[in-house]
């Protein structure tokens, strides 16, 4: 226990530095026990309740984790390698299907709209004291949300899906929490949530979205929250659709205190309706990022939930970075007004492609998904070697290890780069990499 670390200090945030010290410089190994309250107290000569008062902050700081009568220990350090970074670099004359973006010609030339934004910059310049989100911004938005039945809520704004939903964790989580996640889901959540010392629970899906029983359970299991992709799920394509989300709401309506928050990641590059499950819950936010219709530099999200919800994400974005930047507001307004993007031409390419390649895969006896947005999900036998094999074969694809938790081996292709005349040969590559044919599901 420890080793020769020693613990010091005689009050409870001097013992919960001198811990947090440890664990810093490595001496405090993940999982290493530390001594029971009591004993600690009588050798630092405090008070056990001292003793008790540091490890409840080491507790809410996400430092250590307490497991009945196991005692209390260090937590596992969240993972210094994303799974972002569990990506195949696509060597000279591999093409690469791995790295998740829109295709570049789908997405709007900015040029016209910075100049517009810079001109009514000059005549008017953003200063301090204006209000955080600008009011075209807001209203542009609440009314596309209003024309999708997302329920009546303030506006605010994030820089990207991440920023708004790791804000709404902050808003009402604490360290230690279960949040239910989509398994497999978007790999940045996946290490997102542990990053802030919270533990995901997996929720299993379909081309449907999250399964009602699979949800039901991680909510008895005691998560606090739960995250729902309504269309385009990152990796699977899943949309949730009229009758599943009538069974989720129905789940959720059983645990009003859960916190919901739902990102629509489909949003402007799927033709398929949004049903959203908001306002189901007490405490609830719903997403919508700029990235995939209008370019991931922008860097523009707009977040909507109950009043508390969102005054307690603006009130803590004005003491940290104060609001994203009015400038990248009103260039998106200006890209709406404009129409520069045609979400049902978008929707179409991305479809055509999708459809074509798992169309292609099935009749090589590959099953795959792809219900929306612009990857397909392949289940495989062997995960690692079928990357390989894609890789000697020219093509590098993201192996499904980035995506999952308790679900099956798979690989995740983005058909953004795909022409036509891509489909077979990457068919016939995928058909001889993915090994034996598995029954098609996600968990």
């Amino acid at each position: 226990m420890l080793g020769e670390y020693r613990i010091s200090g005689r009050r409870a945030q001097e013992i919960a530095a001198s811990v947090e010290r440890g664990v810093g410089s490595g001496e405090l190994a993940p999982g290493e026990v530390l001594p029971p309250m009591r004993e600690l107290a009588v050798r630092l000569e405090v008070n056990p309740n001292t003793v008790a008062a540091a490890y409840r902050i080491l507790r809410e700081r996400g430092v250590i984790e307490t497991a009945g009568r196991r005692g209390s220990r260090i937590r596992p350090r969240p993972a210094s390698t994303a799974r972002g970074s569990m990506r195949v670099e696509a060597p000279p004359g591999v093409r690469d299907l791995g790295d998740g973006s829109p295709d570049p010609a789908l997405l709007p030339r900015l040029g016209e709209a910075f100049a517009a934004v810079a001109e009514r910059y000059a005549r008017e310049p953003g200063l301090y004291g204006e209000a955080p989100v600008d009011p075209e911004f807001a209203a542009l938005a609440r009314a596309a949300m209003d024309a999708d039945g997302v329920p009546a809520g303030p506006v605010a704004a994030a820089s990207g899906s991440l920023d708004a939903i790791e804000r709404v964790f902050l808003a009402h989580l604490r360290p230690g929490d279960l949040v239910a996640v989509e398994d497999p889901g978007w790999g940045g959540l996946l290490d997102l949530v542990p990053a802030l010392g919270m533990r995901p629970v997996s929720v299993a899906l379909d081309d449907e979205g999250p399964l009602p029983d699979a949800l039901e359970a991680a909510l008895l299991a005691g998560a606090r929250a739960v995250v729902v992709t309504d269309r385009a799920q990152n990796p699977t394509g899943a949309a949730v659709s009229e009758a599943r989300a009538a069974e989720l709401r129905a789940v959720l309506a059983g645990h009003r205190e859960v916190l919901l928050i739902e990102d629509d990641h489909g949003h402007a590059i799927v033709d398929l309706p949004v049903y959203p499950l908001a306002g189901v819950t007490d405490r609830w936010a719903f997403v919508r990022s700029t990235a995939k219709a209008y370019g991931p530099d922008l860097r523009v999200a707009v977040l909507t939930g109950d009043a508390v919800t969102v005054d307690r994400v603006s009130g803590r974005q004005r003491l940290g970075p104060g609001w994203v930047s009015r400038l990248l507001q009103r260039t998106v307004v200006h890209l709406w007004r404009t129409g520069s993007v045609d979400p049902r031409e978008v929707a179409r390419s991305y479809a055509g492609r999708r459809d074509a390649l798992v169309r292609a895969l099935g009749e090589r006896g590959v099953g795959a998904y792809g219900r929306s947005g612009m990857n397909v999900w392949v289940p495989v036998s062997d995960e690692t070697g079928a990357v390989a094999g894609l890789l000697q074969a020219g093509w590098a694809v993201a192996p499904g290890a980035r995506f999952r938790i308790d679900a099956p081996q798979a690989i995740r292709i983005t058909v953004s780069p795909l022409a036509d005349a891509d489909i077979g040969p990457l068919a016939d590559a995928v058909a001889r990499a993915a090994g034996p044919a598995r029954p098609l599901s996600y968990g």
